[in-house]
């Protein structure tokens, strides 16, 4: 399966495709693409983000971007993918209509997993032909109505995580908060590493965040921080050549012992450790 529309003066791209290569190369990384991808078979499917195992069982979603690196070893799965770019759609510009990043993209917080109970994989299964249907009907409005389809897949897929993570009577304004820090957390972990800095961001105390984290069982305001850190640090010693030195100060460190602290808290390993483990794994 492979559907694709494309604007050369806009460079949008949209594509639905159960080809899972075309997500792990570095091109996609240029491209920016976003990919929401979904186990549509009736095996478990294991693949790696970051060097870290991601496990999608039948009928469960899972998204990630541009930022990311993903691999899959081979024979590579068929699983259903929806990418696209910010051109064709821009999760920043548009957030406050879908209110996903930070739920279902970017954000410092774990990739989501959504699993689809059988009335929600009929819809998804509907709104997948209608996707197939609009990319073969050409005309001057095919870009707008396949972007008012992945704002609804993108509103359906948000609405589910919040529900599954949340519960449904959580409300609104805590779950938007949460968002929010892991959305400034994600645009700032290199120069904001303390979580007074964040409360103050969200006009919010420290303690004031620490409590709603705790309530919800969250991971902690100080952990989403170092973790964002160290998903940044295993990104560049897999896909860099750069020392843990030269890591620490691209990511905001003054020293580079700091650094391996934290990394080491969170991973398990050293920096240098880690990078000798990744290699190890692709030999």
């Amino acid at each position: 399966m492979y559907f694709e529309y494309k604007d050369s003066e806009l460079n949008a791209l949209l594509r639905l495709t159960d080809s899972v290569g075309l997500i792990t190369e570095d091109a996609s990384i240029k491209k920016g693409l976003i990919h929401i991808i979904w186990n549509r078979t009736n095996t478990p499917v294991t693949f790696y983000v970051d060097d870290l195992p991601i496990s999608l069982a039948p009928n469960e979603i899972t998204t990630t971007t541009y930022v990311h690196l993903v691999r899959f070893d081979r024979p590579m799965p068929e699983l259903t993918v929806v990418s696209f770019n910010r051109e064709f759609y821009c999760i920043n510009d548009h957030d406050h209509e879908v209110s996903c990043n930070g739920i279902l993209f970017m954000g410092a917080r774990d990739l989501p997993i959504i699993p689809l109970h059988e009335t929600e994989q009929q819809k998804m299964e509907a709104l997948v032909e209608v996707f197939k249907d609009e990319f073969e009907t050409r005309d001057n409005i095919q870009g707008e109505m396949l972007r008012m389809l992945l704002k609804r897949l993108i509103i359906k897929c948000t609405r589910l995580v919040k529900e599954q993570t949340y519960g449904s009577s959580f409300d609104h304004e805590s779950a938007d908060i949460i968002r929010k820090y892991n959305v400034l957390v994600d645009a700032n972990y290199k120069s904001l590493k303390q979580v007074s800095d964040y409360a103050d961001l969200l006009f919010k105390s420290p303690k004031t965040l620490s409590n709603l984290f705790l309530k919800h069982g969250s991971k902690s305001p100080l952990q989403i921080i170092h973790e964002r850190i160290a998903i940044e640090a295993r990104r560049l010693l897999i896909k860099s050549e750069k020392t843990a030195k030269e890591i620490a100060f691209d990511l905001g460190f003054d020293n580079v012992s700091s650094f391996n602290k934290l990394f080491k808290k969170v991973s398990g390993q050293t920096p240098i450790a880690y990078r000798a483990a990744s290699k190890s794994r692709e030999e």
